[in-house]
């Protein structure tokens, strides 16, 4: 990559231009976010369980059959730790994306930069109610808060200062990785229960007080672990120089973050998995493989982000890129906000304990069955709208919150 500052504007033509029509998108950033959503369901399914007991290894159960083992173990490999750095990473490409179009378009970058942070102020909002109401592992909250520190702090510098901040980041958060690795065995569990507190309570107040505080201790940690910024400024640079948008210049590249990224987190979410289910003994102490696999996973998100690219690539100008599954699963990452609301609409009241309880009953197979079955849901109501030039209702609203009056039309 050449080093390069972007940020310089033509002058200004008074105003926040309108967001990208549906047409205009690109396909990489789209079917990403769409089978990043099933990553998500996969990766919310032990939180639910909320009677199971706990190993020492995330909130996965000790118990179950061969299916629930499988499931475990998949999850552990391709899905923990993985799925929130892939989505940092495709949340800064789209911001990189944004606010390359409104300067190149005439906006000045202080205007460019005020959007975004309407933009993020009005996510951190959407964050805590979705909390409050649902869900006290919300995401969106938090990459509204990285969006309000890391846009000031890196918007506008060359690529140079960004790498060396990917390096710095990436170097401390290595040395958060092995603090982590000290911590005692009985965290896990304590971790499992206040994750696991607001599930298992019968009251719905008593549940949403408790998912609120749990959601602002997390709103600090998506921070503080360093590994949501390094994504973060990852996908600033890789949307600065369109590596996902023209997949066919970077292919080099986009190769080796695919191949070693998840090869990296592959490896250690295997050996992670292989120890919980019992295949083989003990090759190393739970915090030390947990910590590695945190970390490694940071490469591994976008690495999936990179395959994503790489698969646009090759459908670029066949068949297949106009064919339902693709443009499905692209409906849902151009609707990806409301897809992840949704969930959550299935997971609360069909699953704690204050909803059905359904997740008492439930075990890591059947479980992940729900999970997969609520993420085609969502696919099949994104295209729906898809089909009805439509907007994803979450999104709708986020827009004409973030955009002037007389922009409202975005």
């Amino acid at each position: 990559m050449t080093t390069r500052t972007p940020d310089h504007a033509p002058p200004p033509s008074g105003g926040p231009i309108r967001s990208t029509p549906l047409s205009e998108r690109s396909l990489a950033p789209d079917i990403a976010r769409g089978m990043m959503l099933l990553l998500i369901a996969l990766a919310h399914t032990p939180y639910f369980l909320y009677t199971a007991q706990v190993g020492s290894v995330g909130l996965h159960p000790v118990e179950g059959g061969l299916a629930d083992r499988i499931a475990q173990a998949l999850t552990l490999v391709v899905v923990d730790a993985r799925v929130h750095t892939m989505f940092g990473f495709l949340f800064a490409y789209g911001i990189g994306q944004m606010y390359a179009r409104q300067t190149a378009k005439g906006t000045s970058p202080l205007q460019a930069r005020r959007l975004l942070r309407r933009r993020h102020l009005w996510m951190l909002v959407f964050g805590a109610v979705h909390a409050l109401l649902l869900w006290q592992g919300d995401i969106i909250g938090v990459y509204g808060l990285i969006g309000l520190l890391m846009v000031p702090l890196f918007f506008g510098r060359s690529d140079r200062t960004l790498k060396i901040w990917i390096g710095v980041l990436l170097g401390l958060g290595a040395l958060v990785a092995v603090a982590g690795m000290v911590v005692p065995a009985d965290a896990g569990t304590a971790a499992a229960d206040m994750q696991r507190a607001s599930i298992a309570e019968e009251s719905y107040l008593a549940a949403a007080m408790v998912r609120l505080t749990t959601w602002s201790f997390q709103l600090v940690a998506g921070v503080a672990t360093l590994a949501l910024p390094a994504a973060f400024l990852m996908g600033v640079l890789a949307a600065r120089h369109r590596i996902l948008d023209e997949p066919s210049r970077h292919l080099v590249l986009l190769r080796r973050l695919a191949v070693w990224g998840i090869a990296a987190g592959w490896i250690t979410g295997a050996v992670l998995a292989l120890q919980h289910t019992g295949v083989v003994t003990e090759i190393a102490p739970v915090s030390a493989l947990t910590g590695l696999n945190f970390y490694t996973g940071i490469f591994t998100g976008v690495g999936y982000a990179a395959l994503f690219g790489l698969v646009a690539h090759r459908l670029s100008g066949r068949a297949a890129a106009t064919s339902l599954p693709v443009r499905w699963l692209g409906a849902l990452g151009r609707r990806s906000m409301s897809g992840y609301l949704a969930q959550s609409v299935v997971w609360g009241p069909v699953m704690a304990a204050w909803g059905l309880g359904l997740g008492a009953h439930l075990s890591s197979w059947s479980a992940s069955a729900l999970a997969v079955s609520t993420w085609a849901l969502t696919v099949v109501g994104a295209a729906a709208m898809e089909r009805a030039g439509r907007r994803g209702p979450a999104e709708v609203l986020l827009r004409r919150l973030t955009y002037r009056p007389r922009s409202v039309d975005a």
